[in-house]
């Protein structure tokens, strides 16, 4: 009987060496919109977080039917995603320290009592390149890209959910734009609207303007 050797089943190493090129070649050409998609990523959870933050404020506001604040906490521009938001307890409470990774500050004695920590996030919680971009200047339709940059720092709400001015102690004017960006990525808006509605948008011309997401 005729015996017959089985093939052996494989590769070359001359096959595997183009496979891992074409792999390499796909990689360097898929790299830099995986990039973008990240730094995307990153301003969407950095826009949604202070769109979060903003609301929280608001709802804690009306909850306690007391003056509560949203403030992002660092002031150098451009700033990062971490914030803070605070309410107006008895005139007897102890305002709140400042917080342990030295991120943001202590509360405020204000004119209606002293502000307590409810709740705080890091920029470091999904958003760690997202620069943010504030402004005082009522936002009007279409917004310019990058706004202009005045430091507002804080927005306030009264115990019905409306935006008031700022309290003597905390100063400045009510943030009404804020612009979270990188330097590649693309940015993303959150607006706050007199009545204390808040919203986030895209100002990217693409969009049409009876698209949802559009500013």
């Amino acid at each position: 009987m005729l015996n017959l050797r089985r093939r052996q089943k494989g590769v070359t190493l001359i096959e595997l060496m183009i496979a891992l090129a074409l792999f390499g070649l796909l990689t360097a050409l898929a790299a830099p919109n995986f990039m973008g998609w990240i730094q995307n990523q990153q301003i969407r959870a950095g826009a949604e977080s202070i769109l979060n933050g903003i609301q929280l404020a608001r709802r804690t506001a009306v909850n306690n039917n007391t003056w509560a604040r949203f403030n992002l906490c660092n002031t150098t521009f451009p700033s990062v995603a971490t914030w803070q938001v605070l309410v107006a307890s008895s005139a007897a409470a102890t305002p709140d320290a400042a917080d342990t990774f030295g991120l943001c500050g202590a509360g405020l004695a204000i004119s209606t009592g002293n502000e307590v920590r409810v709740q705080e996030h890091s920029y470091m919680e999904g958003a760690k390149n997202a620069q943010v971009t504030t402004s005082s200047i009522v936002p009007t339709l279409p917004i310019t890209i990058p706004i202009t940059n005045d430091s507002s720092t804080s927005v306030m709400f009264n115990g019905l959910g409306q935006l008031i001015a700022n309290d003597a102690a905390v100063g400045g004017n009510p943030i009404r734009v804020i612009e979270v960006s990188t330097a590649n990525g693309r940015p993303l808006l959150v607006t706050v609207q007199q009545g204390g509605s808040v919203k986030m948008c895209d100002p990217s011309p693409l969009l049409a303007a009876t698209d949802p997401r559009h500013c």
